[in-house]
C-alpha cells in the first residue's frame, strides 16, 4: 500500500482525512455535494498511514448519517473488478468498517451491502466479522453456502478451511454453521473446528524456543540463529537469560555485549539493561558509536527500556547527540525526567518538529513529556503539531498535553475534539471542553445517548453533565 496523499490541513478534505473534529463541523456547514464528495474520497482511499491503529470508521459513519449520504460510491468501490486483483485488506477494510457502523445505526442498505460482499467479495472475512456483530441468525445462516463454496471439497480446501475457522476474529458465524443439519455445512464446519483445535494442540506440544536446562551460551546462540534468519529475538532471549544466568556468568555476558555476534550482542545488551548492570550504559554508548547499524539499533532499544536514575542522568549527557541514541535520550527525559529537564525536552520537541515535521514518530514521547512536565511555553509548537499532523493517534496525545499546558484549550481545541475520530481524544474533550458553548452541551448529550460511543467517553461525559444538561 502506498502512503496516502494528504490534502492541506486548512481544506475540508484535509480535515476529514486527518479525522479532526473540525472536519465534521466544516462538512456540515459546506454544500452537501462538496461534503459528500470529500467524505467518499476518504472512505474509498484510506487516508491513514497506519490503518491498524488509527480510527476513522465511526467518524465517517456518523458523518454519512448527518449528511444523509447514499452508499452508491461505496458499492461501486467494493464490487469493482479491481477487488479481485488487489485483495489487500487496506483497499476495502475502511469501507466495510463504515458499513458495519451504519448497519448498527439501522441502515438496512449498509447491512445488505455487507451480506452481498461477504458472499462474493475478496475481503469477505472482514465483511463477515462486521456481520457477526450486527446481523441476525437468519442473515448469517444464509451466507453459509456462499462462504464454504470458497473452499474446494478436497484435502487442500479442507486444510485452508480449518485454518480460517481457527483464526476467525469473530467465531459466531462458524458456531451457527456448525449447528446446520446439512452435511455440506454443519459436518464440514465441525470437522474444520476439530482440526483447528488439533493444530493448536500440536503447536503447543512442539515449542521452538529455549528449554529448561539451557546455558547462557545456548541462549546467546539461539538469539544469533534467529538474527541470521531475520527474526529479532533480543527481548525473548533477554528474558531467558534472566532465568538461566547467575553472577558467575557476568563475564561471559559482558564479553558478548562488547564483541559478540550481532544477535548475541543484542540479546546480551538487553539482558544487562534489564538487570541494570553498572557497565551497561558504557556498553550502549560503545555500540551506538560502532560500525554495526544492527547492533547500534539493539543498544538504543535496550537503553529505551531502562528506567533507573542512572539512565536519566546519562540521558542528560546524551540528549544533544544527533543520532538515534540522542533521540532515545530525549525520550527517556520526556518519560522519566524531572522539572529540571523541561528545557531539554522542549528543545528536543522543537528540533524534531523543525527537522522531521509534525508526523515524526519521535514526537509521541516528546509530546507526552511536555504534558507530563507541564511545559507551558510548549503550547505554540503543540498547537502546530495538532493542526498539521496526519496521525490521529499523535493528535490525541497532543490534546492531552495541551490540556495541561494551554489555558485556552477548554474553549478552543477541546470543543472540536468532541467530534474527533479517536475515542481517547473525545474522552479528553469531554473532560475539559467549556460547557458554556451551546455546541458543547448539545454534543455531550448526543455522545451520552449514542450506543456506538465508547464506555470511557460516555463516563467522562456523564461526569461533566449536571441537572442543567439532562440526557
Amino acid at each position: 500500500m502506498f502512503d496516502p496523499v494528504i490534502a492541506p490541513s486548512g481544506t475540508l478534505l484535509g480535515l476529514l482525512q486527518r479525522g479532526r473534529g473540525d472536519g465534521t463541523l466544516h462538512a456540515l456547514a459546506a454544500p452537501r455535494a462538496e461534503a459528500l464528495a470529500a467524505l467518499n474520497h476518504c472512505v474509498l482511499d484510506d487516508p491513514r498511514h497506519d490503518w491498524q491503529v488509527e480510527n476513522r470508521s465511526l467518524y465517517y459513519a456518523r458523518l454519512y448519517l448527518d449528511l444523509h449520504g447514499g452508499l452508491e460510491q461505496i458499492e461501486a468501490h467494493l464490487f469493482d473488478a479491481e477487488d479481485h486483483l488487489d485483495t489487500e485488506e487496506s483497499r476495502t477494510g475502511l469501507a466495510l468498517a463504515v458499513l458495519g457502523h451504519l448497519a448498527s445505526y439501522g441502515r438496512q442498505d449498509a447491512l445488505l451491502l455487507l451480506r452481498r460482499y461477504a458472499a462474493t467479495g475478496a475481503n469477505w472475512a472482514w465483511a463477515l466479522d462486521e456481520l457477526a456483530l450486527r446481523d441476525d441468525d437468519a442473515g448469517l445462516r444464509a451466507l453459509a453456502l456462499p462462504v464454504l463454496a470458497r473452499f474446494p471439497a478436497d484435502a487442500e480446501g479442507d486444510a485452508e478451511l480449518a485454518r480460517t475457522v481457527r483464526d476467525a476474529f469473530e467465531p459466531r458465524p462458524w458456531r451457527l454453521w456448525a449447528e446446520d443439519p446439512r452435511e455440506a455445512v454443519g459436518a464440514r464446519v465441525r470437522a474444520a473446528r476439530e482440526q483447528g483445535s488439533f493444530d493448536r494442540w500440536q503447536r503447543q506440544m512442539r515449542p521452538a524456543g529455549p528449554r529448561p536446562g539451557w546455558s547462557v551460551k545456548a541462549v546467546l546462540d539461539w538469539a544469533q540463529e534467529g538474527y541470521e534468519r531475520g527474526a529479532v529475538l533480543y527481548g525473548p532471549a533477554a528474558r531467558c537469560l534472566t532465568a538461566v544466568a547467575g553472577p558467575e556468568d557476568r563475564p561471559e555476558l559482558l564479553a558478548a555485549a562488547r564483541h559478540g555476534a550481532p544477535g548475541a550482542r543484542g540479546a546480551a545488551l538487553h539482558h544487562l539493561a534489564e538487570s541494570r548492570d553498572p557497565a551497561v550504559l558504557d556498553l550502549v554508548e560503545a555500540a551506538a558509536d560502532g560500525d554495526s547499524r544492527e547492533v547500534a539499533d539493539a543498544a538504543v532499544a535496550a537503553y529505551r527500556r531502562m528506567c533507573g536514575d542512572d539512565a536519566v542522568a546519562r540521558a542528560r549527557a546524551w540528549v544533544r547527540r544527533t543520532d538515534a541514541l540522542g533521540t532515545a535520550a530525549a525520550e527517556v527525559l520526556a518519560c522519566r525526567g524531572t522539572a529540571q529537564d523541561a528545557p531539554l525536552v522542549l528543545g528536543a520537541l522543537r528540533d524534531t518538529v523543525r527537522s522531521a515535521g509534525p508526523d515524526a514518530p519521535e514526537l509521541a514521547c516528546l509530546v507526552d513529556g511536555a504534558g507530563r512536565l507541564g511545559i507551558a511555553c510548549a503550547a505554540p509548537v503543540l498547537r502546530h503539531v495538532y493542526r498539521e499532523t496526519t496521525s490521529s493517534q499523535l493528535r490525541g496525545r497532543v490534546a492531552c498535553a495541551l490540556a495541561t499546558t494551554d489555558p485556552t484549550f477548554a474553549t478552543g481545541f477541546a470543543v472540536e475534539c468532541l467530534w474527533d475520530c479517536e475515542e481517547t481524544t473525545r474522552e479528553v474533550a469531554a473532560q475539559h471542553a467549556e460547557t458554556g458553548d451551546v455546541r458543547v452541551a448539545e454534543r455531550l448529550r448526543r455522545l451520552a445517548a449514542d450506543p456506538a460511543e465508547e464506555v470511557e467517553v460516555q463516563t467522562a461525559v456523564r461526569n461533566r453533565i449536571g441537572p442543567d444538561l439532562q440526557v
